[in-house]
């Protein structure tokens, strides 16, 4: 037992130096904010609006994603054909899909100028307006309908196949199925999609800075921004990020309170013919709603693909530095990411199960908070310090890694436990400890998660429009804020180019970091 006991204590101690700069990174820096901040007198009309418009359009957000996916869900469960499995991954895609780009096609679409208003114009009817509340739900639904598609999709094809035996044998038709096995289980999952997707939608900055905007449409997000950038009002923009953190706090505990298991049990994972949705009627629904989907989420990405093209190579000098200052944080981001979220999986998976508890919920705490108010804490430290402005680029990567981390640990941890199931006791006894213990056995096993991860984290850094705002002059911005410059200039034309320039880097990245992970490229 001694002997087992030294190696767990060895890597719980190896796991807790990027525990501890977890915390420094959140918490440290929500203790900054914390003393910094007014009074909740400090809080007038203004903020109550963004803070009642923050929660409006996060609460209407989550709903059109929930509800709208339901069919689309619906469909990919009962239906097979060519294409099927592309389908569905490509639903992942708006996952690492930089904002600010979606936004362009968007606008390209239901813009002023976009083919929605010129179709509306050609008809005779008034143009409609993507700037406020519509469009900020809008573009939230998205980014977020794939993902509740993906949610969903997964709890219904675990709805056992004996089920659906059973009601064969029963005779039971589609409203009868909708009845006992499909309601049952949406009752089960939607909250839970529900809220996570809100709880997304309550710390989305870039869609808010480019669609939102005015007393009407300003989040607690943009509302921070806005404090920190224009007034420099230090002690309002740390209040807000407070009430941010709170917000996100509330809908964390909820969606862990509300989270229902399903109730149907286990099967024999068989696969089923669907024969309750055979009629002419329910095929031409799922085809009507799976094409809908695939052109809302498609079409602005191929608009604003063939339109800046043509303009990548007019590009300004500007950008093209901006890109390379983008590619250097995201693969710092990366780096640091791994190196947190290893150790930390290792960890957990070693530990305790009191300890392995308290790792993971420390690695999932970055969740409940949001770029801002992380950048508004880090700048509130350093200025004492230094100029923020001059650690921009640092300041980013670590931040953009700190937010990344709870999806690295989670992709790791089934692997790291994996290992530690099957090797852990042997490699105890032949006392395989630090770097040749990495080397000889964790690594090998876990190239492929831990390359997914490093993609995943460098595509979402590559794509972030947050601490960057805080913090950039013109000399330090990165591709995002750039594209964000050109299209606030009303450089459309280059604003599409350099879209297309940050969707192919940050498609190109994670593609790269992350082709080791697949089995043809180990071969």
């Amino acid at each position: 037992m001694a002997g087992r006991t030294q190696p767990i204590i060895r890597t719980l101690a190896v796991g807790g130096a990027p525990a501890a700069l977890l915390l420094m990174l959140t918490l440290g820096t929500l203790v900054a904010v914390f003393l910094r901040a007014d009074g909740v007198g400090a809080l007038g009309p203004a903020e109550w609006a963004a803070i009642r418009f923050t929660i409006w359009q996060a609460f209407l957000s989550a709903l059109f994603s929930c509800v709208l996916a339901i069919p689309v869900a619906r469909a990919l469960s009962r239906r097979s054909f060519p294409g099927r499995a592309l389908l569905i991954a490509l639903l992942g895609a708006p996952f690492i899909l930089p904002v600010i780009v979606a936004v362009m096609g968007l606008l390209a679409v239901f813009g002023r100028a976009g083919m929605l208003n010129a179709g509306l114009v050609w008809l005779g009817l008034p143009p409609v307006s993507i700037y406020g509340l519509q469009g900020v739900v809008l573009a939230h639904v998205f980014f977020n309908l794939p993902l509740a598609v993906r949610l969903l999709l997964q709890s219904w094809v675990e709805i056992p196949a004996e089920r659906f035996r059973l009601a064969a044998s029963l005779g039971m038709g589609p409203a009868e199925i909708a009845r006992y096995l499909e309601r049952p289980m949406l009752r089960a999952a939607l909250p839970g999609i529900f809220l996570a997707i809100f709880l997304i939608c309550l710390t989305s900055f870039a869609v808010a800075l480019t669609l939102g905007g005015g007393p009407r449409a300003t989040t607690v997000e943009l509302a921070i921004y806005q404090a920190f950038r224009f007034d420099f009002d230090l002690g309002r923009a740390a209040l807000l990020g407070l009430v941010q953190v709170c917000l996100c706090l509330a809908a964390s505990v909820l969606a862990l309170a509300i989270t229902n298991p399903s109730a149907f049990g286990a099967g024999l994972d068989r696969q089923v013919a669907r024969w309750d949705a055979a009629g002419p009627w329910l095929k031409a629904q799922d085809v009507m709603a799976l094409a809908l989907t695939a052109v809302f989420l498609l079409l602005p990405l191929a608009l604003i693909t063939l339109r800046g093209l043509a303009a990548l190579p007019g590009l300004p000098e500007a950008v093209w530095a901006a890109a390379l200052r983008s590619l250097l944080v995201a693969l710092g981001s990366a780096a640091v990411t791994i190196s947190l979220a290893l150790p930390l999986a290792m960890a957990i998976s070693r530990a305790s199960a009191g300890a392995a508890s308290a790792l993971e919920t420390l690695a999932m705490i970055p969740l409940a908070t949001s770029s801002l108010v992380l950048g508004t804490g880090l700048f509130l430290v350093l200025r004492h310090y230094a100029d923020p402005a001059t650690l921009a680029l640092p300041v980013t990567a670590a931040a953009n890694a700190t937010l990344a981390l709870p999806f690295a640990t989670r992709i790791l941890l089934p692997s790291a436990r994996a290992v530690e199931a099957d090797y852990g006791r042997l490699a105890d006894s032949l006392d395989m400890t630090g770097i040749g213990r990495l080397r000889l056995l964790t690594f090998p096993r876990l190239v492929g998660p831990l390359r997914f991860s490093a993609g995943l984290a460098a595509a979402l850094s590559m794509g972030d429009l947050g601490v960057i705002t805080l913090f950039a002059d013109p000399q330090t911005a990165t591709l995002p804020l750039q594209l964000y410059r050109l299209m606030a200039a009303y450089r459309m034309e280059d604003a599409a180019g350099a879209a297309v320039l940050l969707l192919g880097l940050s498609f190109a990245l994670f593609w790269i970091i992350d082709k080791g992970a697949r089995p043809d490229a180990r071969a």
